[in-house]
């Protein structure tokens, strides 16, 4: 599996716009892409302009057709002047089963 994490500081003026946008962003990942398995949406605790985002999707390939899917790139035009910092990080998830 595939995991993406996603910490965005988002400007305080602009933090109720940007959870309705990043939970049916969420929903749409979710409702649309049969390879995404999770997409939590979180708020840091003490620093609610903080957001951190969990995916999991099949492959990477899968979260590739994410990043080029209608519904992200509107999203994306969207947000980013909401934005004021943005990290990605990739993970392949480990199994644990021996």
């Amino acid at each position: 599996m595939y995991v993406v994490t996603v910490r965005f500081k988002v400007f305080p003026h602009y933090l109720q716009e940007f959870f309705l946008a990043m939970h049916q962003q969420a929903s749409d990942s979710l409702t649309l892409e049969t390879q995404c398995h999770t997409f939590d949406v979180c708020q840091e605790i003490g620093n609610p302009n903080t957001i951190f985002l969990y995916e999991i999707y099949t492959t990477a390939a899968d979260f590739q057709a994410h990043l080029a899917s209608a519904h992200f790139q509107s999203f994306s035009k969207k947000v980013a002047p909401w934005v004021e910092s943005k990290v990605v990080e990739l993970f392949e998830k480990s199994d644990n089963e021996k």
